[in-house]
């Protein structure tokens, strides 16, 4: 999933749902976790704090959502749906 294509789901259920509805991650198709969202950084970000900022042949930039904490189960359905 690209960056846009991300922005412009959490649009679409922004719209339906308002801003104050809690996000979460969910994990793991065949054995599915609930987990808070405990950040979001780019590959940047982790080569310049691993002091690796200065290579040359970097792979492209990708942003990740960290897992934080797990809630609980998830739902197997959630997969069938994207």
């Amino acid at each position: 999933m690209m960056i846009q294509e991300l922005i412009e789901r959490l649009e679409e259920l922004l719209e339906v749902h308002g801003p104050d509805c809690e996000v979460r991650l969910m994990t793991q198709p065949t054995w599915p976790f609930e987990t808070t969202i405990g950040g979001i950084v780019s590959s940047e970000e982790i080569h310049r704090a691993d002091a690796e900022d200065d290579d040359d042949d970097a792979p492209p930039e990708v942003v990740f959502i960290l897992e934080g904490t797990q809630l609980g189960y998830g739902s197997k359905s959630a997969w069938n749906l994207v």
